[in-house]
């Protein structure tokens, strides 16, 4: 019997273990406090615009300086989201000018009125601290991976107050088929860590009290699943016109600064012409009014209009807030046409929608959960399964992978739509 093996293999947990539990928690209070800074910095210029609505015509001009800052950095290549996910499975960089790039450009989007939300830079944040923090550490190629997905989780933690979710969401999102289990510990504690640190900031949790949640009946079952078929097809109209408004712009217009240009100028005539500010920005003013069982019937469909555009002119932020936005507005309105409460639906929607973008099933679920209660917690996970399967092999992100089949036990390893 080899004693030494015996006694080496305990201690190599016990080490692992305390290694994370250090790097983590630091990561979370680094997170944290970079979450928690961000957040108020969006709903600071966001409360300016909303107090000075004519400074919406000034987003042309804040696309020409978005555009200049990311032009003065392009020797770092692509610089978005797909590079932190590429990381977490490769050896791609991610440079720290990453961070400040997307925390002002993304404030710039929100204080002129461009529809974004706040995940790309969530995800873009985390992912250069951990990234950086791993190469200052001297980690192993391996441990790097670990850390980028652990630092994900902790700016989203504290941006949006779901930490489960965030961790979850972590793990999940780069392959679609693969659970990393090794990043289970340092993201469920940089993620909790963060929570913690944006609760003293006086940060508050995504969580929706009002709504109208319902108890699981065959009926609502029934009508829950329609639903998430619908939110499927939706989910994939988004995504598809994301990455066609995206090819379009730079195929017809290649010049950067007059991309970002027309762009701004398109957003900001088509506010005046549907008379609202409803979808400039992220919206949660109309998510919530549309989770109380209130929403406009082409809410949904500017949503995405307004969101395409403002992507593909190269504004910064994410697409998880808007999807947010039109998963509720839609879900109230066919909720309704269905026969569901119209705020039930809307809550429906805002999940089945999430997770059909982002094809993370078990995050969505633990999403509904935190952000609405666990009473229609077995409508969710219903919703959410027919919501993955028939969104098919699209998503939000480029660089995430479809490894096993949605449908069989079959490897595929293919990159969304």
């Amino acid at each position: 019997m080899d004693f030494k093996n015996i006694l080496k293999t305990p201690f190599g947990y016990i080490k692992t273990f305390f290694k994370w539990l250090v790097i983590s928690s630091l990561l979370g209070l680094l997170g944290g406090l970079v979450g928690s800074v961000f957040h108020k910095s969006i709903d600071f210029v966001t409360e300016l615009r909303e107090a000075n609505p004519w400074i919406i015509y000034l987003l042309p001009l804040g696309g020409l300086v978005i555009s200049f800052i990311y032009w003065v950095c392009r020797k770092k290549g692509h610089i978005d989201t797909n590079r932190v996910l590429e990381a977490t499975t490769s050896d791609e960089k991610v440079p720290i000018v990453m961070a400040p790039l997307i925390f002002v450009s993304t404030a710039i989007t929100h204080l002129l009125g461009g529809s974004a939300g706040r995940e790309g830079a969530a995800l873009q944040l985390g992912g250069s601290i951990g990234y950086n923090i791993g190469k200052l550490l001297r980690l192993n190629k391996t441990d790097i991976h670990i850390i980028v997905m652990a630092g994900m989780s902790s700016v989203f933690s504290a941006l949006f107050g779901t930490p489960i979710t965030a961790a979850i969401f972590s793990l999940e999102v780069v392959s679609v088929g693969i659970f990393h289990y090794a990043g289970l510990l340092p993201c469920i504690i940089s993620a909790f860590v963060a929570y913690k640190t944006a609760l003293l900031f006086g940060i508050s949790p995504t969580h929706f009290d009002f709504v109208n949640l319902q108890t699981p009946t065959i009926e609502i079952m029934v009508k829950a699943i329609v639903l998430a078929m619908l939110c499927a097809v939706v989910s994939i109209a988004f995504c598809v016109a994301i990455k066609m408004c995206e090819k379009f712009a730079k195929r017809f217009c290649p010049n950067v600064f007059l991309r970002a240009f027309l762009g701004g100028g398109i957003i900001v005539i088509l506010t005046v012409l549907v008379g609202t500010y409803d979808y400039n920005g992220a919206g949660m003013g109309v998510i919530e009014r549309a989770l109380g069982g209130e929403a406009r019937v082409e809410a949904f469909l500017l949503k995405i209009v307004f969101t395409t555009i403002t992507i593909a002119a190269g504004f910064k932020g994410g697409e998880i807030v808007p999807t947010f936005f039109i998963g509720s507005t839609f879900g109230c309105l066919a909720g309704g046409l269905l026969g569901l409460d119209p705020g039930f639906g809307a809550v429906i929607g805002f999940v089945a929608l999430f997770c059909g973008v982002v094809n993370c099933p078990i995050a969505s679920v633990i999403l509904s959960v935190e952000a609405f209660g666990a009473e229609s917690l077995l409508v969710f996970a219903a919703v959410c399964a027919v919501s993955f399967m028939m969104s098919g092999y699209f998503g939000l992100y480029k660089s995430q992978r479809i490894v096993y089949s949605k449908l069989t036990e079959e490897y595929i390893d293919t990159k969304t739509r």
